[in-house]
């Protein structure tokens, strides 16, 4: 029995090895917008020779925000006021109100009008959800649909959620790195809400384990095929969107951030038209845009760009944009991950149970291990679990520091883990149960 316990104690060992060397050094938490890179805003150097640098770009590319808010009336008086008093010029908002009872449209407007933003702002009724579509993403196909009406079109689209509050300078950060690399896609992990004790407890956690499941420096890779997205700020490249075939595609996608990022950086693969194409396209825009200037010269019009996309994204984190959205319970949280964590599996029962023992054997056989050596005397047992907790612990500790969690907690990730097994399994039995994906009074 004894010799079982060790093998598996050290497998736990191998695997966290492997994670932690192997695994795109996920666990670091060091992806950042460049002007994010220092903690300190102050030691920010800013070189206006740096073509990364926000104003270096000019005129600056047409932006439409969509938001598509239910039942946010609490939130859009900071969160919408924060897109509002960007300092970034080119910006269009549509809110798209989806069939909200507490005065989120009216909320909005004021919000505008207390800004003297009203003119950026326009607020659409959401059309009745139709069979096949989730509510968010309805929403959001909406706004996008109005945005086409615009002239001239957007060149991105920033795809924001409603309980989400923006540094004032995030879409030029955004803007500048999509140019700078030349991306399809730019997306930020808000910082999540970790005021109350369960959100300390368990939403860094919840960022650690989305690392880990996508590392940001494969999704980041062109060369790999792992991509991923975070849905409460993604600046996408209008042509990309269009030519993966729109958000229609992602209908009754519930991972909806992850499955736009997937199909956008497939097209990479598929290089649409060939770079003598490339050049003719940019070389039209530009005749278009100088002809543009010379009608309407004192009008902000688009930087040309080339139609073809190329299928780069590219997802980070962030110190300076949050989600004020509170978890202030267990159930809370609960309820946040069951909705979802089975359909990650793709509803999948053996995957199911391959999840459930790889967790148990990931996180929780090394805290046993050892206080089940130390208990009998087992010191082989109790020195492999300890070296693997500890780990475990060096591992989690990046993010606890970027989400101001006493280091201490690090240690407690293997409860922590368990807790979210429990929430995986819970998931898989409300979906059996016909209640998975449940979300704002809606039932997918």
């Amino acid at each position: 029995m004894a010799e079982i316990g060790l093998g598996i104690t050290l497998l736990s060992l191998v695997i966290w090895l492997v994670l932690i060397f192997g695994r795109g050094q996920f666990w670091r938490s060091d992806q950042f917008l460049k002007d994010e890179s220092l903690m300190d805003e102050g030691k920010r150097q800013k070189d206006k020779s740096d073509p990364t640098y926000p104003s270096a770009f000019s005129p600056y590319p047409f932006i439409c925000a969509i938001i598509p808010a239910r039942n946010e009336a609490d939130l859009l008086p900071v969160t919408l006021r924060s897109l509002l008093t960007q300092t970034y010029p080119n910006l269009q908002i549509v809110l798209v109100d989806d069939h909200s009872t507490d005065g989120t449209a009216d909320v909005a407007r004021q919000t505008a009008q207390t800004c003297d933003r009203a003119s950026t702002l326009t607020v659409i009724a959401a059309e009745p959800l139709p069979a096949g579509w989730t509510g968010k993403l309805w929403a959001m196909e909406q706004g996008i649909r109005y945005a086409q009406t615009l002239s001239p079109q957007p060149d991105y689209f920033l795809l924001t959620d409603a309980d989400i509050e923006h540094h004032p300078e995030k879409l030029h950060q955004l803007v500048a790195k999509a140019q700078a690399d030349n991306l399809d896609m730019v997306s930020l992990m808000v910082l999540l809400r970790c005021k109350s004790t369960w959100e300390k407890l368990l939403i860094p956690a919840f960022v650690f384990f989305f690392q880990k499941l996508y590392p940001f420096r494969w999704a980041n890779d062109p060369s790999r095929k792992l991509a991923a997205a975070a849905g409460g700020c993604i600046l996408i490249r209008r042509e990309a969107l269009t030519e993966i075939g729109g958000l229609q595609i992602l209908r009754q996608a519930l991972i909806d951030d992850c499955s736009l990022a997937q199909a956008v950086k497939g097209l990479g693969s598929r290089k649409a038209g060939g770079a003598a194409e490339a050049r003719e396209q940019t070389s039209e825009l530009k005749t278009q845009d100088l002809e543009l200037k010379t009608l309407h010269p004192h009008t902000p019009h688009p930087t040309p760009y080339t139609l073809q996309p190329t299928g780069k994204i590219w997802l980070g984190l962030t110190r300076q944009t949050h989600s004020l959205r509170p978890y202030p319970s267990l159930k809370t949280i609960w309820d946040m991950v069951a909705r979802t964590a089975f359909t990650q599996l793709n509803y999948s029962l053996l995957m199911l149970v391959g999840t459930l023992v790889g967790m148990t054997i990931i996180y929780v056989v090394p805290l046993v291990s050892t206080i089940a050596g130390l208990l009998t005397g087992n010191w082989t047992i109790a020195l492999v679990g300890l070296v693997t907790w500890l780990l475990i612990a060096v591992a989690y500790l990046p993010t606890l520091l970027l989400y101001q969690c006493p280091p201490l907690l690090a240690f407690g990730l293997p409860a922590i883990a368990f807790l979210y097994t429990l929430m995986t399994l819970d998931s898989a039995f409300r979906h059996w149960r016909g209640q998975g994906g449940a979300w704002k009074g809606r039932v997918y």
